[in-house]
């Protein structure tokens, strides 16, 4: 099972918590090859439109490009942003923000 990662506020570094996410990530994936997945990069709701839009792109494109440092193949994955427009949780607090911060690995079908 792969698992989401998360990001600092107005970051899109991969921390070293996230760092031992995606080796697991990778791991699984490279023992799929035929698997396809997209990584969707998600901000919390501060911010305009453009700009989470934009940080969600950089936060997906920096968890693909750490996966295919570990050897996943770049033609199994696709990135897509949806800035702060799908958050997982509602709320209006740091906690909340904190989990909207993310990038969300999807299986595509098969």
């Amino acid at each position: 099972k792969v698992k989401d990662i998360f990001f600092d506020f107005d970051m899109y570094d991969i921390r070293e918590d996230a760092r031992q996410i995606l080796t697991g990530n990778a791991r699984a994936l490279a023992e799929r090859r035929h698997l396809r997945f997209t990584i969707e990069g998600h901000c919390d709701e501060r911010g305009t439109v453009a700009y989470n839009l934009a940080l969600g792109e950089r936060r997906a494109n920096a968890a693909k490009d750490y996966l295919v440092s570990l050897g996943v193949g770049a033609s199994q994955v696709k990135t897509i942003s949806y800035g702060k427009e799908r958050p997982f949780d509602p709320g209006h607090t740091e906690a909340a923000w904190a989990k909207n911060r993310r990038a969300h690995f999807i299986i595509d079908q098969q």
